[in-house]
This record gives C-alpha cells, structure tokens and sequence, in this order.
C-alpha cells in the first residue's frame, strides 16, 4: 500500500461524515519533516507512519490530531521506548493545563520529560536543567509544544503569533526550538490547545551540530547516528480548559498507547 491511499481513506472519512479536512493532511513515513504532505512512499514493514489530521465541522470550529503507528502494529526495538517516553510527556503535560499555568512552562515540562528520556537511552548526557536551558533537547524536539485552536486550527495567529501567543508578562525567546512555540502565555478557561510533544531524528541537524561542537556536552552524536532514517514520533491531542483544569475534547481518546495501536491494527 501507497501512503497516498491511506491519505485518500481518511480524507474520504471526513467528507462522507459532511465535513472536511481541516488542514492538508500530514501522513509519511518521514516524520522528522515537520508539515510535509508528500503521501508517494509504499508503506514499509517496521517504520513508524505519522499521521495528523483533522476535520473542520459545518460551524468551522476545527481539530487536529497526531497519531504515530508503526507499519505492521507492533512497536519495535528502541521505537517502542522512544514512542512511550513521547507518551509519557504528552500525558503529563495535557495535566498540567489548567487556568493560571503558563503554557511556556508546560512546553519546559516535555523538554524535560524528554531530555532525561533521551539520557536514559544514551541518546543525550549531563545535566537535565542545564541541558534543557541551553535547549539542546531541540536537536531531538525543535517544535513549541503546540498552539491554540478553534475556527482555524492555528488559530487567529493572522493577527500575529506574538499578539495571540505572548503578552507583557512573557515575550517571545529567541533560542533554537523555544522560538518556535507559538503559545507561552498563561492559559485561561475555554482556551483550546494542542499538546503535540515529540521526537524527531533529522540528521542534517545533527551533523551541522556535531561539526560546530554546538551542545556537545549533551548530546552523544555518535549514538544517534543508527538512528538517522528513523523518522519521527508525535503525538496530538485537543484539550479544552475548564474553570478547575481541563478535558480532552471528542467522545473518546484516539487509540494512544502501544497495547491499544497493537489491538486496533489486528
């Protein structure tokens, strides 16, 4: 099977359903390419297939998930570990949202996650706080956590993601990867975030930073080098704040854990 089949058969869904897609859908195999649409690779057994879509209602309110599945169902090797540490910070952060927290600091909980994951794998070295403050988990995570969404799925980021995004109480860093997070200010009630953690391997990233010694001191370059057509790993959920914290939004969570992948796919 064609990756362009599968993307025909969600798209099909949403429209027989009286929707439409909400955005272009995202589904490959090359995952570590952070919006691509090119849907032309045959499915091939042990890669993981990343997929984000979502469909936007009669109301024009939208969604957009991320699921990451590998090709056959069963997670494999180092895959399986990288996919629940991304799990792991998605779950944890979804949490933390609630009115009053700073979503800049949910976006530093899963560079956190991340990072002592990453050590614990060998991937990354040294200190979890200094590591994650010179941002060298953005080797691995070079997104913002994720971004507000409602009648467009980045939503009203026309007016300028430093307007929508920040305020007086929090401006926009200039670093690697934190730049990128389009939303830092504090959550409020009837906010709708993603929460969209994830590992990516682009070794073109790598070995510009390997040649320039650009956070040596935390990444092992040369233990990431297996791991270079890897892909990447996402994953997407739709949380609404509520006055006393939140809830994720659809009648049931999309299918997220290996164990329920595994179960769907057979």
């Amino acid at each position: 099977m064609v990756e362009q089949e599968l993307a025909g058969i969600m798209e099909g869904i949403a429209v027989s359903g009286g929707y439409m897609p909400s955005f272009p859908i995202i589904l490959t195999q090359n995952g570590e390419v952070m919006h691509g649409h090119a849907h032309n690779q045959v499915l091939t057994a042990g890669r993981l297939l990343l997929m984000d879509a979502g469909a936007e209602l009669q109301s024009h309110y939208c969604s957009d998930f991320t699921r990451t599945i590998p090709v056959g169902g069963v997670f494999q090797g180092i895959a399986a570990d990288l996919y629940n540490l991304v799990l792991r910070a998605n779950n944890h952060c979804i949490s933390m949202c609630a009115p009053g927290v700073r979503f800049r600091d949910v976006h530093l909980a899963a560079a956190t996650i991340i990072t002592d994951g990453l050590k614990d794998l060998g991937l990354m070295k040294g200190d979890t706080a200094e590591s994650v403050a010179a941002a060298a988990h953005a080797a691995f995570f070079p997104t913002g956590l994720g971004h507000n969404m409602g009648l467009d799925v980045h939503d009203m980021e026309d007016l300028g993601e430093n307007y929508v995004g920040y305020d007086n109480t929090v401006s926009r860093s200039t670093q690697f990867g934190l730049k990128s997070l389009r939303m830092a200010r504090l959550l409020e009630a009837g906010n709708v975030m993603t929460v969209e953690p994830g590992f990516y391997v682009i070794p073109a990233l790598l070995e510009m930073w390997k040649a320039s010694g650009h956070n040596a001191a935390f990444i092992n370059f040369e233990k990431c080098k297996p791991l270079y057509g890897f892909g990447g790993i996402r994953i997407e959920d739709d949380v609404l704040v509520t006055a006393d914290g939140h809830r994720l939004l659809g009648s049931e969570r999309l299918p997220v854990t290996a164990q329920q992948i595994r179960e769907v796919m057979q």
